[in-house]
């Protein structure tokens, strides 16, 4: 997979096999495969284009989607706060487009294993084709409801995206290991209040929940100051751990 970027910085994630066509001209697809990372190639119309390897991040912009995604912001604070380490298996659900599945799975790395959850068949066929896409190995997706049961066992860390959270706490308590985590993505400070007192009821200690704010600087050769639109609001994360 190659990550093109023409002279406007605007930036294509280019699939093996695939051609590049934009308004800046055309990229035959030998091209493109024969490129390496850090080379200027040219369209047609001899614009200039850039070909970098694409990181996670980069994917997780560009990628196929039918719903929206946990943002660098939330994504970040996840392993800031739980300092989830290589080697470790956490589960996530609902898997969505797979942006937390695959950051986890970037975390704990090749000797770490990765479960995730999507009730939905239409979102998980498009996880399925974004994580294979991007080449992890180490995430197993499960098209079914995790109310269902969880049948991971012993795990350091389970991420959950759901409406209601709250109606599987004691299976979530179960499947961790004492002193992993559990941690609720929820938009609503109502589902935050279930969260925290259904999850000490279950023997969930050290609750405590976050909201992330982040705010852009604009650097103009006028002034710098901040940006007139931010990222606000998006949802609350809430944190838990495994004590008894």
């Amino acid at each position: 997979m190659h990550l093109l970027m023409d002279e406007r910085g605007k930036r294509y994630l280019i699939k093996p096999g695939s051609g590049f066509e934009s308004d800046v001209g055309i990229i035959s697809p030998e091209v493109i495969e024969e490129s390496q990372p850090g080379q200027v190639i040219e369209t047609h119309l001899g614009r200039k284009v850039l070909v970098l390897k694409p990181n996670l991040s980069d994917y997780f912009e560009l990628m196929e989607r039918k719903c929206s995604i946990l943002l660098p912001k939330d994504l970040g604070l996840i392993s800031a706060y739980t300092g989830l380490p290589k080697g470790s298996r956490a589960l996530d659900a609902g898997t969505g487009a797979g942006t937390v599945a695959m950051y986890l799975a970037n975390l704990v790395g090749e000797s770490g294993h990765v479960t995730t959850y999507e009730v939905r068949e239409d979102f998980a066929e498009v996880a399925e084709r974004n994580i294979r896409n991007f080449g992890f190995r180490n995430i197993e997706l499960k098209n079914r409801d995790i109310k269902d049961g969880i049948d991971e066992e012993d795990l350091d860390l389970v991420f959950l995206d759901l409406p209601k959270p709250w109606e599987i706490m004691e299976d979530v308590h179960e499947s961790l290991l004492r002193g992993g985590w559990a941690v609720f993505y929820n938009p609503y400070i109502e589902q935050v209040k279930l969260v925290h007192r259904i999850g000490s009821k279950a023997g969930f200690g050290d609750i405590r929940t976050f909201e992330t704010i982040e705010r852009e600087i604009e650097v103009r050769k006028q002034g710098t100051r901040p940006r007139t639109r931010m990222v606000g609001h998006t949802g609350y994360l809430t944190f838990m751990r495994k004590m008894i």
